[in-house]
């Protein structure tokens, strides 16, 4: 069945169209209600990937909401990344993924079955993550818009915070980057045949084993990578934790279709937004880092502070995961080294 293409209706794409990191934060300055109630554990304090509610007898309730514009034309795979970035968030504070609804805008010019092709796309993933897709909302809007409200569970001890590094503790990714370059490829034209399928493979690989990680005593700290890309949201976990890191160049998990599009800088707009919100905490050594830590990913890899003992224990549960440097004692800007 051919459809009308997706990104013509789409300013944004995928997780690179969040608003600016300071732009964020200003958004947010001074607006926190979480504390209203005292069972209100998690809130928007420390950029947690969930919020948290202690439902009592050692059982946590985990609530995320996330969605976005298109960063690809086949609809299926939009529904298929949005649904599978949206539970990550779960995956990433160890919970268990339970229930999921739907967030929906559609153009009205756009077909109402290419539509329901993005929520059988939703659908696929959340069957394959044994999660029910059990309702949602949808509204008539001028750009295609599409997520999940994710519920889950965790207790006391599987609960995983970006809180909680220790200086020591491993810094480990899950996923190779460049999505976000992938993407901006795919939307200006100028991907090739490689590239557009490693881009949609990318974007459907599940974060699941973050539900097993949550059992380890010696995983202190996990988040998810998205939209701020490896700098933003390494510097999230640094800062909850008041610690500083280092990373390697040569140990950044790639993909290789993206390489060509690193030499050549071809790069979303939201990397130069996100290196212009962090700069002022990097000392970047190995200038060839700058496009892979600040490339916003859609349904990146999770991003894990495990104390050194316990690396391989983590690596028996994702084979593919990559150590990429290290969490140190707090230092004086720039708190994140870059070699």
């Amino acid at each position: 069945m051919s459809f009308p293409d997706l990104l013509s209706f789409s300013k944004g794409s995928g997780c690179g169209c969040k608003l600016p990191p300071q732009s964020l934060k200003t958004l947010l300055q001074g607006l926190s209600y979480q504390y209203d109630l005292d069972n209100v554990l998690v809130g928007n304090d420390l950029s947690d990937d969930c919020s948290v509610y202690d439902l009592g007898h050692g059982q946590y309730l985990l609530q995320t909401v996330d969605f976005f514009t298109p960063m690809v034309n086949d609809p299926f795979i939009f529904g298929s990344a949005a649904a599978a970035n949206a539970l990550s968030d779960i995956w990433a504070m160890g919970g268990k993924a339970i229930m999921a609804n739907a967030v929906f805008s559609w153009p009205a010019e756009l077909p109402v079955d290419m539509g329901r092709e993005v929520i059988r796309g939703a659908g696929e993933i959340c069957k394959k993550a044994g999660v029910a897709l059990a309702g949602g909302h949808t509204i008539e809007g001028r750009e295609p818009l599409f997520g999940l409200s994710v519920t889950g569970l965790a207790t006391p001890t599987t609960l995983k915070r970006n809180v909680g590094a220790q200086p020591g503790d491993v810094i480990l990714l899950t996923k190779p980057l460049g999505v976000g370059m992938l993407a901006a490829a795919y939307k200006r034209g100028v991907a090739d045949t490689a590239q557009v399928q490693a881009l949609q493979t990318a974007l459907v690989q599940l974060n699941h084993a973050g539900e097993k990680l949550g059992s380890l005593p010696a995983v202190h700290a996990m988040t998810d990578v998205t939209g701020f890309g490896l700098a933003g949201h390494l510097l999230e976990m640094m800062r909850a934790a008041g610690c500083s890191a280092a990373i390697q160049e040569t140990g950044l998990p790639k993909i290789a279709e993206a390489a060509s599009l690193a030499a050549s800088f071809v790069l979303p707009d939201n990397a130069t937004r996100n290196w212009n919100a962090y700069e002022k905490e990097i000392r970047m050594n190995n200038a060839a880092a700058f496009p892979w830590i600040a490339d916003p990913q859609t349904n990146g890899g999770l991003l894990i502070a495990v104390a050194p003992d316990s690396v391989n224990t983590v690596m028996e549960i994702i084979p593919d995961c990559s150590i990429i440097g290290s969490f140190t004692e707090r230092r004086e800007n720039p708190v994140l080294l870059v070699d």
